[in-house]
């Protein structure tokens, strides 16, 4: 494998995102940990765990919609900063209540709600954003691919420091430290020289560029396809890291320490996912194609293997090969949508692409939870390894030729009537 590159980091603007955004992605993986700790210290219920992820992720799938209109209606940058700023009065509110030591879960449950609708506006924004911080566009996919590397590298470090502070200073301390983290990415936003934003001259009112925005999808293939594939492994496939507490536990004859080694292992093998997809040339549609199904494949053979395996060592093999399918298989699909995209439609494709992923995430730990109770837990990870090579099968088509109508990296200045002229021809 070719060593990684780092051609994203020539654009300065994309630095200064990398940098900023790297501290509060700790800071937020910090946060998430410090939250689980306090719902099961609380309540010693796993189920109240799961409706804090539930709480957290479902109002994106609500709202995102929404975002993603906001995202191509108003400035993207103000957007971003408006939210980070919600962000950082959302972590406070949390430390103080803690703090204060009075606390009930319903009042955790609502802030992660909060927390939930916020990122609903953020992440079409700020995924939008990175097309705009790349001066090359052609060094967008591996921009998104390092996005991926500092995603999970957080995922690993976030988790890491929490569990000291927690024991040394209390939750409290880790929303306090995730606050000041988005100091981090304010500051990055606030220092960035982006070109003047231009607001483009808006015939139709927010319901009608939400309607436009799913006709969009629903003509162009090599928008919907990507993100049926994505919704359809998020709800069957992906989720299936929900019953790793039960395979440390019930499987390996393990504890805490067990569960922590088995998802390091997967982290592990996300990121080795995310270098590996900076060291290759995405730049055509076709290899990114080619990258597509070669990972959701590797991503489906790793769950068979890692189902039934008994022995921890050769298991925890099986669990790096799962996470680097995993995450590469998700990034990429990012980098299709955004390197084919409209600009014009970029916001709400991106907010298509939050539904799928973290829309999708929640109901499927639920569907993989019941199904588990009844099936077992190495035969619903290996139902959900099957499950990938079917989604794969049904894709292969779109997989392996070429899109038939296409126009990647449009000009920004494009009209919503210019794309629909260029869906007829």
């Amino acid at each position: 494998m070719e060593l990684p590159k780092f051609t994203a980091f020539g654009s300065r603007n994309y630095r200064l995102y990398f940098y900023g955004q790297s501290v509060s992605l700790i800071g937020t993986w910090m946060q998430r940990t410090a939250v689980s700790w306090v719902v099961y210290t609380l309540t010693h219920s796993s189920f109240m765990l799961g409706l804090s992820l539930f709480c957290l992720q479902f109002p994106s799938f609500l709202l995102s919609t929404v975002g993603g209109v906001i995202s191509d209606r108003y400035n993207r940058f103000k957007v971003l900063l408006i939210t980070q700023v919600a962000s950082l009065v959302q972590s406070l509110l949390l430390a103080a209540l803690v703090l204060m030591g009075h606390y009930k879960v319903w009042e955790i449950l609502s802030i992660s709600v909060v927390l939930g609708t916020i990122n609903a506006f953020d992440v079409p924004a700020r995924q939008s954003m990175v097309y705009e911080m790349v001066d090359n566009k052609e060094h967008l996919p591996n921009a998104l691919a390092l996005n991926s590397t500092m995603v999970n590298l957080a995922r690993l470090v976030g988790p890491a420091i929490s569990g000291i502070v927690l024991q040394k200073f209390q939750a409290g301390a880790c929303f306090l430290l995730n606050a000041v983290s988005f100091l981090a990415v304010i500051i990055s936003l606030l220092r960035m020289k982006l070109p003047a934003y231009l607001p483009a001259v808006r015939e139709k009112n927010p319901i009608e560029e939400l309607r436009e925005g799913w006709q969009y999808m629903a003509r162009t293939p090599a928008i919907s396809r990507p993100i049926l594939m994505l919704a359809t492994m998020s709800l069957f496939v992906i989720p299936f890291s929900t019953l790793l507490p039960i395979y440390a536990k019930v499987i390996f004859h393990g504890n805490a320490a067990t569960f922590g080694w088995i998802n390091s292992f997967i982290g592990l093998g996300a990121i080795g996912g995310s270098l590996y997809l900076t060291s290759q040339n995405a730049a055509t549609e076709m290899a990114r194609k080619k990258i597509l199904r070669m990972t959701t494949f590797i991503f489906g053979v790793g769950l068979l293997l890692f189902a039934y395996t008994p022995w921890f060592p050769l298991a925890m093999v099986f669990a790096v090969i799962s996470g680097f399918g995993m995450m590469a298989q998700t990034t990429m699909t990012n980098t299709m949508l955004q390197t084919t995209v409209t600009p014009a439609m970029r916001g709400r494709v991106i907010s298509y692409f939050a539904m799928a992923y973290f829309g999708m995430m929640p109901v499927g730990s639920l569907l993989i939870g019941a199904v588990s109770q009844y099936a077992g837990t190495p035969n619903t990870v290996f139902g959900s390894g099957v499950i990938a090579l079917i989604v794969l099968g049904i894709f292969w088509r779109f997989l392996t030729t070429p899109d038939e109508k296409k126009s990647p990296f449009i000009s920004s200045n494009t009209t919503t009537s210019q794309w629909k002229q260029t869906a007829r021809l």
